[in-house]
């Protein structure tokens, strides 16, 4: 028991940590951040970020290889995403009018994060 504790801990220091990263490579690139691990009864939203017209939804994945972190986003986990984004723009009228895109940041150890715009529809 303690150990499994002790593990979930460390994955979730490792997942805010990688949040943490993220954010700061948006920045970097222009965009501007809305909010972060934003939770509702639907689900929970780790990254909300605008750049222009666009407000991107991303949720951020971290694991050890990449190729592992690019499978670890499951249908059932992209509607919650998706259901937990209507939720949080039901509340931001002035974000009706922009574009939405769900977006995946994978980050590997060691390495900067890796952003795929547009990874799924959030009809799907």
């Amino acid at each position: 028991m303690r150990r499994a504790l002790a593990d979930y801990r460390r994955a979730a220091r490792r997942g805010r940590a990688a949040e943490w990263l993220c954010c700061w490579h948006l920045r970097l690139r222009g965009w501007r951040i809305l909010a972060r691990d934003w939770r509702c009864p639907s689900g929970e939203i780790d990254i909300v970020a605008r750049r222009g017209g666009t407000v991107a939804v991303i949720e951020v994945k971290a694991r050890r290889e990449l190729a592992v972190a690019q499978t670890a986003l499951a249908p059932r986990q992209r509607r919650r995403i998706a259901r937990a984004a209507e939720a949080y723009l039901s509340g931001r009228p002035d974000l009706g009018a922009l574009a939405i895109r769900f977006d995946v940041m994978l980050v590997e150890r060691l390495r900067l994060p890796h952003h795929l715009p547009g990874a799924w529809r959030g009809d799907e």
